[in-house]
């Protein structure tokens, strides 16, 4: 079955019929989750975006703020549904996970620009990212946030090979002050090839 690439209206469940299942979905969540997750370096924890788990933010989001549905939601369909991939794209939210809020501040401040360098590698291509133009994700003080969310486009010939069972990929950054890469497991990688389409 092909993904979908648009949440809708008409995908919201009523919130007293997800309030019953919230248990339930946030566990499924919490595994779909678990091959669709790659940190990155010290720090950087890249998390793979699809239809399901923005669904889930969007009823998270209606769930947490009990506020008028009809009114809330145009909102968050507006939000969440740039970072549903498209059928010829991969979807991440990059995190910056650092608890010390000192050591945080010091490592963003280092980091300006850190959403234009990040990359996918296998088989002798390389797929830059594109950060979300939803908004500037570094100050004009060359201070990055905390959060970013990249897309990264492919060719068709690039996803055929992204799709090859045992294809080895790595992924991180080529910023002078956060050059990291990881390896993705195979499990993330057959995961992921299911966003194509």
């Amino acid at each position: 079955m092909s993904p979908r690439h648009e949440i809708i209206a008409a995908d919201i469940l009523p919130m007293a019929e997800y309030a019953a299942q919230r248990g339930a979905r946030r566990r499924r969540m919490a595994a779909l989750k678990r091959n669709r997750r790659v940190a990155v370096g010290p720090d950087a924890t890249f998390y793979f975006e699809c239809y399901e788990t923005m669904w889930h933010q969007i009823h998270e989001m209606l769930y947490i703020e009990k506020g008028d549905v009809a009114a809330q939601l145009p909102d968050e369909l507006v939000a969440y549904n740039p970072l549903v991939p498209k059928g010829d794209e991969l979807v991440a939210t990059v995190m910056f996970e650092i608890d010390d809020p000192a050591r945080r501040a010091i490592v963003l401040g280092r980091l300006g620009g850190v959403e234009e360098t990040a990359i996918i590698r296998f088989d002798n291509e390389t797929v830059h990212g594109v950060p979300e133009e939803d908004l500037d994700r570094t100050t004009a003080a060359g201070k990055a946030s905390a959060v970013q969310f990249i897309h990264f486009p492919f060719t068709p010939p690039q996803i055929a090979k992204f799709q090859t069972p045992g294809t080895q990929i790595t992924l991180g950054f080529e910023h002078d002050h956060y050059a990291h890469l990881a390896v993705m497991p195979e499990a993330v990688r057959e995961a992921l090839a299911g966003d194509f389409g």
